[in-house]
């Protein structure tokens, strides 16, 4: 039995993160997964799709789908392979001194993993530490029909050489309407089925709203306040699927891509051995679902981001280790990488009343600031959240072409809890979007404080 100090069950993002966190403070740490090291972000999810975002954001300008196909191939390691190639992942995690076990994990009791090899032999590995980091998967609902129809999944397609002629998307999230500007933007005749009348509906109003004229804009024919019912698979590869909608009539394509959510996993990797009972699991403050047994990345939740997992991931290693650190999620930035990009972090204006914060919003139209104009901008938004009480942001909302880059500073200022008449004194660098927050500091210390405030 090979004994460590840490067993880290998933090598994708948060597995990683808490090998590497593990491995710096000079702690002994094995690595088991069953399929690729790097998990999905790399392979299947953030950074090809955001390869194919951008070349559909140059595709007007002579960016061809073969030429997007190609350099996302080359990014993930899969060129003229036909599955990505995690070779580097484990080279980087044996350099550091960490020992990599490629197999199927099973808690066989407290400290003690049972690791079947591709050859079927186990191997048992032991650690005084055991995270559990197992990720999530692609969540494919029992819609009638819809399995004979061979739907994809984001692994399909962030992944195909081919595009379908038509695609229907089901789902409204991220991923749907990622996936659903990547397959328009390139030609492909795209429709995308929602059963919330809003996309992003757990985001903040403003951003669903600009996420349905951006994928309109692009062509997407959008059914919002629908749900797929059954599927009419068609019996001829190549034909259109035919798939009826709960408000009647029905869409067509050649392909059906799911993105309705994720699922976990976590029943078959023998935690009832360490006294967890399987399912939905919750842990405690400290991300512990037993005695030194830390459950992190998607499965802890409260957000399936990768940046969530990387900062869970390094967080339990320390909290294992006896650091007086735990998670604070009250600052988690979220963005979506349509043209223009779409982000926010925080609380909306509801959420943060509905939370018994005295809450007030301020708006400015992104088109109308100096870098609007300069980038002939039809339309977005910065919008701020503010605590009238307590005069810090609780909220933050963007929509503009580098949204995702400046969402930062009021992440910041949620994390830090920065007042926000400090906030009103910053100097932003003239002419960007973050200069539009000076107007929006500047209207909500006037109104909090009756102090006027250049801006």
């Amino acid at each position: 039995m090979d004994r460590f100090d840490f067993v880290v069950i998933g090598a994708g993002a948060a597995g990683e993160a808490a090998a590497n966190a593990a491995l710096e403070r000079g702690r002994s740490v094995a690595v088991v997964d069953c399929d690729l090291f790097g998990g999905s972000c790399a392979f299947w999810a953030c950074m090809p799709s955001k390869s194919l975002l951008h070349a559909a954001s140059e595709h007007s300008h002579g960016y061809s789908w073969q030429r997007a196909a190609d350099r996302r191939d080359y990014m993930i390691n899969r060129e003229r392979r036909d599955y990505p190639d995690d070779s580097s992942h484990v080279k980087a995690i044996e350099s550091a001194g960490g020992k990599t076990f490629c197999g199927l994990a099973h808690i066989a009791g407290p400290g003690e993993v049972d690791v079947r090899m591709a050859d079927g032999s186990t191997v048992r590995v032991s650690g005084r530490t055991l995270i559990v980091a197992t990720g999530s998967q692609p969540l494919v609902p029992p819609i009638e029909g819809l399995a004979e129809a061979r739907p994809w999944t984001n692994r399909e397609a962030t992944s195909t050489r081919e595009l379908p002629r038509s695609a229907v998307i089901l789902g409204g999230g991220a991923t749907g309407v990622e996936i659903a500007s990547v397959f328009a933007r390139f030609g492909v005749e795209t429709a995308l089925v929602h059963s919330h009348d809003r996309l992003l509906d757990k985001d903040h109003a403003r951003s669903g709203e600009a996420a349905a004229r951006i994928l309109r804009d692009d062509g997407v024919e959008l059914r919002l306040g629908a749900r797929a019912t059954r599927v009419r698979a068609s019996a001829d590869e190549g034909d259109e699927h035919q798939v009826e909608l709960s408000t009647g009539g029905y869409v067509s394509g050649e392909r059906i891509v799911v993105a309705l959510g994720r699922s976990f996993g976590l029943d078959s990797i023998g935690l009832e051995n360490v006294g967890v009972q399987p399912g939905r699991l919750k842990p405690d403050g400290r991300l512990r679902i037993a005695d030194d047994v830390y459950l992190i990345g998607d499965p802890a939740g409260p957000e399936l981001f990768t940046h969530v997992s990387h900062y869970q991931g390094g967080l339990a290693v320390r909290m294992a280790l006896g650091e007086d650190v735990a998670p604070d999620y009250r600052a988690i930035p979220r963005a979506v990488f349509l043209a223009p990009e779409i982000a926010s972090v925080g609380l909306d204006v509801d959420q943060a009343k509905a939370s018994g914060v005295d809450a007030l919003e301020f708006v400015a139209d992104f088109a109308t600031t100096a870098r609007g104009y300069e980038l002939e901008a039809q339309f977005g938004h910065l919008a701020i959240v503010v605590d009238q009480r307590a005069g810090v942001l609780v909220g933050a909302s963007i929509v503009a072409p580098d949204a995702s880059a400046a969402i930062h500073e009021p992440t910041l200022a949620i994390h830090a809890r920065t007042p926000i008449i400090t906030l009103a004194s910053m100097i932003h660098a003239f002419p960007t979007t973050s200069r539009a927050f000076d107007g929006l500091y500047a209207q909500a210390v006037s109104k909090l404080y009756g102090v006027a405030v250049p801006a």
